[in-house]
């Protein structure tokens, strides 16, 4: 089984005894507006109304002045905006499919990604920001270039020559005309791969992401954790710029049917079994899917998903939980990667104007009554970046998922007889348990 199955049963491991336990508490969360403007270099007075306010929670008012209470974030929603203009500006340049046939000749490895997508095509051929709903179904090989080190991503940006010695690049793109054509593809490639591990892993990338990147980072997550089975991706219209929050949560919504075609088509090739990895808002759009698949009565679907990982899942809490109730029985394992230095999270709960979001949940309390495991991978997520995609950017989550390739051991132990694989400690209430990483060797704060 891949690599990535192995590492969610390891976490899962945790759930059976392993590690140091520590008891559940009630601490109360710390003041993410505060943390947020400190990060951004504003400060908030002695007499600022929104001293002691928590987590992006409107200030305590009588009914009929809560409007105007909860008003005074108003400039602060505006300050989130610049800042996510800002944050996200320091990422560029942008990347853009380049197609470099040559360049399988020097790569140090070439990934195939299928995709799906209900991007709208631009008059220049390429897949934009605009919605569609037409599904369109690709493979891109993307080359891996030479010297590539984990956590590193450079891609080609529009307008330059690319440089396949130094940049992700695609070496072929196959266009399916349907998804018949689709389904043959990815039968083909999954009865390449070894018995037991014939999987399907099926990425949903997040917010302000467009078609190349998505594709760029999958394929380098791949590579970087040695994953076995075949990679396929959702490809669904973000606007791809940091100012369109709405219009990309719009999208999302927007995308629940096509996604659920994506996974109808994806079963169908008789993978052995589906692994969900959604990041940022696309885990929104992954539990929006599993929730239509549950009220749709689509049983036979979720039966085949083996396993759900949500990397710093752009969600309000209250929703989330709402999504679990109506899918009832959650896939399994369940993982929640989280992080309390996600910077772009904590803009996202000011943008949200409410409660901060399930990839900076503090409270395990709060989705106790599920059967998930939230995995705090703070001590990775301390350097200058936004701390918002640690799996794939810290080289030391990347040497913790590589390291691990015997999902049959990390299942089939008991208890008494599994080590602490993953230095940390755990915590359970109820249903739910967290585990708190530490590093193997104290480079902690690594993640850009």
């Amino acid at each position: 089984m891949s690599t990535l199955r192995a590492l969610l049963a390891v976490f899962l491991r945790f759930r059976r005894g392993s590690g140091s336990q520590a008891s559940a508490s009630g601490t109360p969360r710390a003041p993410a507006i505060r943390r947020l403007l400190h990060l951004t270099g504003v400060g908030i007075g002695r007499n600022d109304p929104l001293q002691g306010t928590e987590a992006g929670h409107a200030p305590e008012a009588a009914p009929g002045k809560a409007a105007a209470a909860w008003s005074v974030h108003a400039p602060l929603r505006v300050l989130a905006m610049l800042c996510l203009a800002i944050t996200f500006a320091a990422c560029a340049p942008r990347g853009d499919m380049a197609v470099v046939p040559e360049a399988a000749a020097t790569a140090t490895a070439t990934r195939s990604v299928f995709v799906g997508t209900n991007r709208a095509i631009e008059a220049d051929g390429r897949f934009g920001p605009e919605r569609s709903e037409e599904m369109r179904f690709l493979r891109y090989d993307i080359a891996v270039p030479p010297g590539h080190r984990p956590g590193e991503l450079r891609r080609p940006s529009r307008g330059r020559t690319p440089d396949p010695t130094r940049e992700f690049v695609a070496t072929d793109i196959e266009t399916f005309g349907d998804g018949g054509a689709f389904r043959g593809g990815l039968r083909a490639a999954l009865a390449e791969q070894p018995r037991g591990k014939r999987e399907a892993v099926v990425f949903v990338h997040g917010y302000n992401t467009r078609h190349a990147e998505g594709i760029y980072r999958f394929a380098q997550l791949a590579h970087d954790i040695e994953m076995p089975g075949v990679a396929v991706h959702f490809a669904w219209p973000s606007a791809g710029q940091p100012l369109v929050y709405a219009y990309d949560r719009d999208s999302a919504l927007f995308a629940r049917d096509e996604m659920e075609t994506l996974l109808s088509e994806v079963a169908a090739a008789g993978p052995e079994r589906i692994v969900l990895v959604a990041h940022s808002m696309g885990s929104l759009l992954t539990m929006e899917a599993l929730r239509q698949l549950a009220l749709t009565g689509r049983k036979d679907l979720l039966d085949r998903i083996a396993g759900v990982v949500l990397i710093s899942p752009d969600i309000d809490i209250d929703v989330f939980r709402k999504q679990a109730g109506r899918i009832e029985s959650l896939p399994q394992p369940f993982l929640v990667i989280t992080s309390q230095g996600d910077r772009a999270l904590a803009i996202s709960s000011l943008l949200a104007g409410r409660h901060a979001r399930l990839g900076r949940i503090r409270d395990l309390s709060e989705v106790a009554d599920f059967d998930v495991t939230v995995v705090d991978v703070s001590a990775f997520t301390g350097g200058l970046g936004l701390g918002h995609f640690a799996l794939a950017t810290s080289p030391s989550l990347i040497r913790i998922a590589a390291a691990i390739d015997d999902i049959h051991d990390a299942f089939g132990r008991e208890p008494s007889a599994s080590p602490g694989l993953l230095p940390g400690t755990i915590m359970t209430v109820r249903r739910a348990t967290e585990v708190v990483l530490d590093p193997f060797d104290g480079t902690a704060q690594d993640s850009r």
